[in-house]
């Protein structure tokens, strides 16, 4: 075997091959070949999936400047190194079944790549910097043990599809509904309670899959018209405390069970007042909307970080007229056994759920207008 490789890798050299296959060659260390002289500088794929690897050399972007895919499927990589950051043409990188417990930040180095898979390993969280690799268009980190997502997620504007499939994640930041080229989401066999009033409001995103999270109740409305799946979702119950559930009703109370922090006031069909505060930041967000993205700069006005991050990325916006929401809500249930797609999703009992900015939009909503 050993024979085979070094005349493998010596003919890759000397007739200056572009892919190089590796795979399958019980490998427990990286080819020392490969790394030897002046490396293979003309390489632009490098396949070494099902070996017993456990780390990558630290100049492997100096042997291997023109990687463009490097496929690294089924090893036991724990750990990447730092240097992994050097390889500037780098489009995609598939790490799936490995052991990696953690992501360098030097990943958002890789501003060249456009799919990373990380699928069927031990991370726990994914670093802030993820967010800097703009080209970004397929990320898949599936089958691990993440408890969130990073905000910063929203800044890989090229992404198309994200899955997230079998975490811990009980929540999603809103601020992944302004991946405007989101085609596909799924977050299938997590421990999701309640979506972001947004998602689905993006054109582009046309398939969602949330089966299999017991005790999300309640989707927005915005996904009535979607490819979703959401077989095995709505399957558990709350014991309802407070004032809530005599209000609204149980059914909405546990779609509405989850709910952001911003959310002050869950209005109803009667409440034909808007809040002070929420008309107070419905005001400011149309100052700022028609300034600079710079909230920082713009205008001398003093607020909290958590404010000025709301007004950047509101909590929603109704789904009747598009107005922006803040701390205010007005909610309407539709149970989805008693729509049309009653007959194609049986194994749920969950609901669409219209957030609606006002009484009077609240009255007037239409799920299938």
């Amino acid at each position: 075997m050993a024979t085979e490789l070094h005349e493998t890798i010596f003919m890759a050299k000397q007739e200056r091959h572009k892919n190089l296959f590796l795979n399958y060659k019980n490998l427990n260390i990286f080819p020392v070949e490969l790394l030897k002289d002046e490396g293979l500088q003309f390489l632009e794929r490098l396949y070494m999936k099902r070996n017993s690897l456990t780390t990558l050399p630290d100049n492997l972007a100096q042997k291997l400047p023109n990687l463009i895919e490097l496929y690294l499927h089924s090893n036991n990589i724990v750990i990447i190194p730092e240097a992994i950051g050097n390889l500037a043409r780098l489009q995609s990188l598939d790490l799936s079944n490995n052991a990696l417990q953690l992501l360098c930040p030097e990943i958002g180095r890789l501003r060249s790549l456009r799919h990373l898979r990380l699928s069927n390993n031990q991370l726990k969280c994914l670093p802030p910097e993820i967010g800097d690799l703009h080209d970004l268009e397929t990320l898949d980190v599936s089958m691990n043990q993440l408890m969130s997502l990073p905000d910063r997620l929203h800044r890989c504007l090229s992404l198309q599809n994200l899955t997230v499939d079998h975490n811990l994640l009980s929540h999603v930041p809103r601020h992944l509904c302004w991946l405007h080229r989101l085609n596909q989401l799924s977050m299938a066999a997590n421990r999701l309670t309640f979506l972001p009033l947004d998602l689905g409001r993006s054109r582009e995103l046309q398939f969602v899959f949330v089966d299999n999270n017991v005790d999300l109740k309640g989707l927005p409305s915005y996904l009535y018209n979607k490819v979703i799946g959401c077989s095995g979702c709505g399957v558990s119950s709350h014991s309802l405390e407070g004032d809530l559930g005599e209000v609204l009703g149980e059914a909405l109370s546990e779609a509405l069970v989850g709910l952001p922090a911003e959310v002050k006031v869950v209005a109803s069909e009667t409440d034909n007042v808007v809040p002070l505060e929420e008309l107070a930041m419905r005001n400011l967000h149309r100052i700022y909307h028609h300034r600079p993205t710079d909230l920082n700069l713009l205008p001398p006005i003093t607020l909290p970080k958590s404010l000025l991050d709301l007004l950047q990325f509101p909590l929603g916006h109704c789904h009747r007229c598009s107005q922006a929401m803040f701390t205010t809500i007005y909610p309407k249930l539709f149970p989805l056994r008693d729509t049309a797609l009653a007959g194609v999703h049986r194994r749920t009992t969950v609901s669409f759920v219209a957030y609606c900015c006002s009484s009077h939009c609240l009255r007037t909503f239409d799920l299938q207008g």
